[in-house]
């Protein structure tokens, strides 16, 4: 098993759409709390790349991270360094996905893993995120030094639009 974590830049948001918009898309439509409701078309999920992404990482806002599994692109993350004045050292992360078809392989680790090196490569000494309480992602972020900040109840509705969950805000010091 072979996973490769890139790190990726606009031109290569643009260049690989297809696969991103298959991630993005089929994680929305398995229920997966990104932000998005499902079905996500694939439009939408082309606009979130190619308009939102990648204008920020053309602008040195944010970095984004992917995970090839045999050679396909499979998963991706997004560390935003853009902070407030007063928190130069912090850091967010956004968007961990892995497509459905390439979870329990490690390659969330393998992403994760790479964004905290990153993150502590470019002088972040904090980073932050938030996740679906109790989604197995949590464990995750436990497993690789995330402490829970809080929860906030009723805070995303789920992807199907029919329940509300809870949010975990999560930290580690780096």
């Amino acid at each position: 098993m072979t996973i490769a974590i890139l790190d990726t830049d606009a031109q290569a948001v643009k260049d690989g759409i297809e696969p991103l918009i298959r991630i993005l898309a089929d994680s929305v439509d398995q229920g997966a709390a990104i932000g998005f409701m499902a079905p996500l078309s694939d439009a939408d999920a082309a606009r979130f790349w190619l308009e939102q992404v990648s204008p920020e990482l053309a602008a040195g806002r944010r970095r984004m991270f992917v995970a090839r599994y045999r050679e396909e692109l499979v998963g991706t993350v997004q560390l935003l360094t853009a902070m407030p004045a007063n928190q130069p050292h912090r850091c967010e992360i956004a968007k961990m996905i892995v497509h459905p078809a390439a979870r329990r392989l490690g390659i969330g680790r393998a992403l994760m893993s790479h964004a905290l090196h990153q993150a502590r490569a470019i002088g972040k000494t904090l980073v932050t995120l938030d996740t679906r309480s109790g989604d197995a992602a949590q464990s995750l972020y436990a497993s690789l030094g995330f402490e829970v900040a809080g929860a906030i109840p009723g805070y995303a509705w789920d992807a199907d639009g029919r329940t509300r969950h809870a949010t975990t805000f999560m930290f580690a010091r780096i």
